[in-house]
């Protein structure tokens, strides 16, 4: 490969690291064409970026992005592909899902190597189930609004059982007075 494509794979791959918060670096080297086909698809669907890099390149790319990324520099051996997305788990649900039909024992593919999620790295495959367990943005946004409006709801609720009659009653007694 000439030097100029090299230079021009490390900017574009250095963009695009600086255009996702979340990352993942994988292994999806016995991986069959179909099977390789079948996770590139369910990675569409997920709105998930799958980039098969060489590791010097990756390395390069890492080195010129503001963020020190040293601590995945032991992960980038063998071959390497990253997922990027925008949702921080999706990419651990992905290669969770994909790899259910494991038999005990056995190596999934694609195996999680390292990722880089929330300003947080996680190096080893032993940290994909706290990974796929993390809350997006919007499910622990979700989770406020739920509990912001409970209290409202039990209010709302009381109000509307037989127990707000006498409620009612009571209220309309000190406004009496």
């Amino acid at each position: 490969m000439k030097k100029e494509d090299k230079s021009l794979i490390i900017e574009q791959l250095s963009e695009t690291l600086k255009s996702y918060d979340h990352f993942y670096l994988t292994n999806i080297e016995a991986l069959n064409a179909a099977k390789t086909s079948s996770l590139r698809r369910a990675c569409s669907k997920k709105n998930i970026k799958l980039v098969v890099v060489k590791n010097t390149l990756l390395k390069k790319a890492l080195e010129n992005v503001k963020t020190d990324f040293s601590a995945l520099y032991s992960s980038l051996t063998g071959n390497t592909a990253i997922m990027f997305s925008v949702v921080a788990n999706a990419p651990a649900r992905l290669i969770k899902d994909f790899t259910k039909d494991v038999r005990r024992g056995e190596v999934g593919k694609p195996q999680l190597k390292a990722a880089y999620v929330q300003e947080s790295f996680y190096i080893g495959a032993e940290y994909l189930d706290a990974l796929v367990n993390l809350k997006s943005r919007e499910e622990m946004i979700a989770d406020v609004v739920a509990l912001l409006q409970s209290p409202v709801k039990n209010v709302m609720s009381a109000l509307q059982s037989s127990g707000g009659q006498a409620i009612h009653g009571i209220l309309k007694t000190l406004e009496e007075r």
